[in-house]
């Protein structure tokens, strides 16, 4: 029978904490304590060098030249659905729009709504987003449906 008095962890399983700098008895070598000799990263305070950093030398991601163009901070990110998945979901003649899109799980994120062309749509629609894409405008047309463009807030 197990007794809480006998219960031990497995063997192996528990480790001692590394004691490091504090002499021979610690089993971490009494001289450079795990550390190795001499250096920056044998000092204390060595944690703080930023990736990269090479010891006061022009780093490389300085050296190289820079070229290109970024724009990610001022892209327009758009919540894109698909007609298609307008067709299977909503019911013909149902008014479209960002908040129902979104009710119904379609458009996840706050931002802008985009409508894309992918997939088929016979069922008519009367569907207000942030955008369309020009497939999605002729198909959402094509099947007497109607578009409204919004302004983004």
């Amino acid at each position: 029978m197990m007794k809480l008095n006998t219960l031990r962890p497995a063997p192996g399983s528990r480790h001692r904490r590394k004691i490091v700098g504090r002499g021979e008895g610690s089993g971490h070598g009494g001289k450079g304590s795990t550390r190795g000799f001499k250096g920056q990263t044998a000092r204390s305070g060595d944690k703080a060098i930023h990736p990269g950093f090479e010891g006061g030398q022009n780093p490389l991601i300085r050296r190289i030249p820079k070229r290109g163009f970024n724009n990610k901070t001022f892209r327009r990110a758009f919540c894109v659905v698909n007609v298609g998945d307008l067709e299977a979901v909503f019911e013909a003649g149902t008014a479209v729009a960002p908040d129902l899109l979104r009710s119904a799980g379609l458009a996840n994120d706050k931002g802008p709504v985009k409508i894309l062309g992918d997939g088929d749509l016979t069922k008519k629609f009367s569907v207000s987003a942030h955008a369309f894409s020009g497939s999605a405008k002729k198909k959402i047309e094509q099947a007497g449906g109607s578009t409204e463009i919004l302004k983004a807030k």
